[in-house]
């Protein structure tokens, strides 16, 4: 049975860490591109960062670039997000994804996780 299960999520204050993690099972995501998507309340489902599967590189939204990391570890079949200087709009469901080898920034997506909350607030 193919699954990605997220797990990290919480509640943490402005400028505050968090480390997201994402198991897969079932497929081995060193054949795939992965990345995360988050989703705020009202918001449509946006990219913040893509590990290609096919040359390693990666990409980041805008709106995180500097503060976000993603990488992942084929030995654990599990990628990461290391979630630095949190602001209170990233406050979102976080959803990790596993793309196409060769797609464009893991799009479309093959298998989503099933989200973990992300709330940053004092």
């Amino acid at each position: 049975q193919v699954q990605l299960v997220e797990s990290g999520g919480g509640l943490v204050q402005p400028g505050g860490s968090l480390r997201l993690s994402c198991a897969a099972s079932g497929f081995t995501l060193d054949y795939y591109s992965i990345g995360w998507f988050r989703q705020a309340p009202g918001k449509e489902r946006e990219g913040v960062s893509c590990i290609s599967g096919s040359d390693g590189s990666t990409v980041y939204a805008d709106s995180v670039k500097g503060r976000f990391t993603i990488s992942r570890d084929n030995a654990k079949n599990t990628m990461y997000l290391q979630m630095n200087s949190l602001k209170p709009e990233d406050t979102a469901v976080y959803y990790c994804a596993a793309a196409p080898r060769y797609g464009s920034n893991c799009r479309p997506v093959d298998y989503w996780g099933q989200g973990t909350q992300v709330t940053v607030s004092s």
